[in-house]
């Protein structure tokens, strides 16, 4: 059976970890990777070494988990804003043997901006209301399967991409 690299993208605070947390785990053989793992820096400094750091830290890990012979899926969501960063991740792992699967979470102002809310109660300050609905806008135009979670649980989210993915 071909590997599926499930990529889930979408800006901050629309559910990215908390649908691909879920995904693993409804998913035999699956492995779960945050980029924002590979971004936990004290301080958290944006520069172009800590961004090539980045890129390779996640281009090692998903080439480990395609390269693994007892997993069959690798969910991996990231914020990817733009095309140019799924080319330069994706041109590094095209010598693995797998079917890809772009995801993009959108959902409303209103229920972004309640989730950020929600967030920021929860003690997740690191989120930006303002570049979260900015960036809002550019996932609607990008290559990838575009998946409304405004008015959907959890579950239901789950069950549409494992209907996308295992038609």
């Amino acid at each position: 059976m071909k590997k599926k690299l499930i990529i889930i993208n979408g800006t901050m605070g629309v559910g990215k970890s908390t649908i691909s947390k879920a995904l693993y785990k409804n998913l035999e053989n699956s492995v779960w990777l945050d980029g924002d793992w590979c971004w936990m820096m004290n301080p958290f400094v944006v520069n172009d070494e800590n961004k090539k750091m980045v890129e390779d830290n996640i281009v090692y890990l998903l080439s480990n988990f395609l390269r693994n012979s007892s997993l069959e899926y690798v969910v991996f969501n990231w914020v990817i804003h733009e095309e140019s960063i799924f080319e330069l991740l994706l041109n590094r792992l095209k010598d693995f043997d797998f079917e890809l699967y772009k995801i993009t979470l959108i959902c409303s102002e209103e229920v972004l901006r309640n989730r950020i809310i929600e967030d920021f109660k929860n003690g997740r300050g690191d989120r930006n209301l303002e570049n979260s609905l900015k960036r809002l806008e550019l996932y609607k135009n990008m290559d990838t399967i575009k998946i409304d979670t405004s008015n959907k649980k959890i579950d239901e989210t789950i069950e549409e991409i494992i209907n996308i993915i295992n038609p």
